[in-house]
């Protein structure tokens, strides 16, 4: 289960969204199915996610990326692609925090074919349950601006049940991965 919770955001125009539940797996098999790097699991389970690509290594936990989404909720939603500066980082109590917000790169440029859309500030944070090495955490926080001409009752209908379905699928990764 998930609570999906929002306000508004003091970003940009939209909402920030808060998603929180108990992922049945380690904070590892978590991690390893949401860490935002190329080949990962995400394009195979996520099914907002349809490419991820690192444009350019950083450091070893700081990149610029670029996601590629599909169209969604009955096509009303065309394909997006996001340009972002990610840092991962795992803390010592065995928190791994992947973190994400917009940028610009010159061998990024938009594409055709695709809407620019926007990530302000967001991230996962995969948290160890105390007494409980088979149970993560998950806490999500997503501020996207979808870019285009959508009106923002449809960006307010597709977000809570679109969060509702990463952790459900998300849940079912994870169980893949253990078997």
């Amino acid at each position: 289960e998930v609570a999906v919770s929002w306000r508004p955001s003091a970003e940009f125009a939209g909402n920030l969204y808060r998603g929180e539940g108990i992922v049945p797996g380690s904070p590892r098999d978590v991690w390893e199915c949401i860490k935002p790097v190329a080949g990962g699991l995400r394009t195979k389970w996520d099914q907002n996610v349809k490419d991820f690509e690192v444009i350019e290594a950083v450091t070893d936990t700081v990149s610029v990326c670029r996601t590629t989404t599909p169209s969604a909720f009955m096509r009303i939603i065309s394909p997006r692609e996001f340009v972002d500066v990610v840092v991962m980082k795992q803390y010592e109590d065995g928190t791994m925090l992947s973190a994400a917000t917009n940028v610009e790169h010159p061998l990024c440029p938009p594409r055709p074919d695709f809407v620019r859309g926007l990530n302000y500030p967001c991230g996962c944070l995969c948290i160890p349950v105390p007494g409980e090495p088979d149970k993560t955490q998950l806490l999500t926080f997503f501020q996207t601006d979808l870019g285009g001409y959508l009106p923002q009752t449809v960006v307010d209908s597709f977000f809570p049940s679109s969060i509702s379905g990463f952790y459900s699928n998300l849940t079912k990764a994870v169980k893949t991965l253990k078997a």
